[in-house]
C-alpha cells in the first residue's frame, strides 16, 4: 500500500510553544508534514521561496511585519500559494483584509486541532475554509459605512492621547475639521465617545494595536 500523499507545511507564529504545538499536530497527521517554521514575516518569505510548501499557516501578529503584508509579499512572488491565517483576531476588518489579500482560510487559535487539520486538507484541495464563527464576525458588519484612511489618522491620534487642537496642527486640518471627522467616527462604529471608539478600532482591526 502506497504511503499518502504528504502535504508539506510552513508555519508563521512568533511564539515558540505555539510553533511547538502546531509541528506536533501536523507530523501527527500521517498525510501531512512540517516542512518549515518561521518566527516573523521576513523569515516567512524566505522559508516560502526556499521550502515551496503545500499550505502556510500564517498569524497576523508577528514582531517585524503585519501578516497580511507577508501575504501579499508571498503572494506577489507565488500567486498559487496556499495560506490559511491562524490568529487570535476576531475583528472582521482583518478577516476581510485578509481574504481580499488572497487567504484561502481564516481560523481562529481556539479552535480544536481537528479543525485545523481538516482546514488544511480543504485549502490543499483548492478549496476555502472559513467557519461559522469567523462568517458571523464578517455578517454582523456587512453594508456598513468603512471609516476612511482620514479618519483613520485622526483616530490614531486620539489613540496617542492628543487633544482636538493638537491633532488638528498635526493633520493640517481645523480644530473643526477634527471635530466632524470624531463625529463621523463614533456614528460609524457605534461609540458614546473618543476612547470607546479607539476600543471598538482596536477589536474590529479597523486600527492596529
Amino acid at each position: 500500500m502506497n504511503d499518502p500523499v504528504q502535504i508539506r507545511v510552513l508555519s508563521v507564529d512568533d511564539h515558540p510553544l505555539m510553533r511547538e504545538g502546531l509541528s506536533q499536530i501536523i507530523d501527527n497527521q500521517p498525510d501531512m508534514t512540517m516542512a518549515a517554521q518561521a518566527s516573523t514575516g521576513s523569515e516567512a518569505v524566505q522559508l516560502f521561496r526556499q521550502h515551496h510548501p503545500d499550505v502556510m499557516l500564517l498569524d497576523l501578529r508577528l514582531p517585524d511585519m503585519n501578516g497580511i503584508d507577508v501575504l501579499n509579499s508571498i503572494r506577489g512572488e507565488f500567486p498559487d500559494a496556499r495560506v490559511l491565517i491562524l490568529t487570535t483576531s476576531e475583528g472582521d476588518v482583518e478577516i476581510r483584509r485578509s481574504m481580499d489579500a488572497g487567504a484561502r482560510g481564516y481560523l481562529l487559535k481556539s479552535m480544536p486541532p481537528s479543525e485545523l487539520t481538516n482546514a488544511i486538507r480543504q485549502v490543499h484541495a483548492g478549496k476555502k475554509y472559513v467557519p461559522p464563527e469567523v462568517m458571523s464576525h464578517l455578517a454582523a458588519h456587512l453594508g456598513e459605512p468603512a471609516v476612511t484612511a482620514r479618519e483613520l489618522e485622526v483616530l490614531e491620534q486620539v489613540a496617542k492621547g492628543h487633544r482636538n487642537r493638537d491633532i488638528g496642527e498635526i493633520l493640517f486640518i481645523s480644530e473643526e475639521t477634527v471635530k466632524g471627522h470624531l463625529k463621523n467616527i463614533m456614528d460609524k462604529l457605534g461609540a458614546n465617545d473618543r476612547a470607546e471608539a479607539v476600543v471598538i478600532a482596536v477589536r474590529r482591526g479597523i486600527m492596529p494595536l
